[in-house]
């Protein structure tokens, strides 16, 4: 289990992101849904950056 989760927690991180970005879209509150929209794809691009500086 520790190993899944070292190798799939930017895609986890993401997801709870996305999760989040969606509940503020739902509850109205456009301008902070679409700032927080843009912290996915951040998350796994710094990680597949990090992961190809490992290698």
């Amino acid at each position: 289990m520790k190993e899944v989760i070292l190798k799939w927690y930017p895609v986890i991180l993401a997801f709870i992101c996305l999760l989040y970005s969606v509940g503020l879209g739902i509850m109205g509150r456009t301008d902070e849904a679409q700032y927080s929209a843009h912290w996915p794809g951040t998350i796994l691009l710094f990680a597949i950056a990090i992961r190809q500086r490992r290698k």
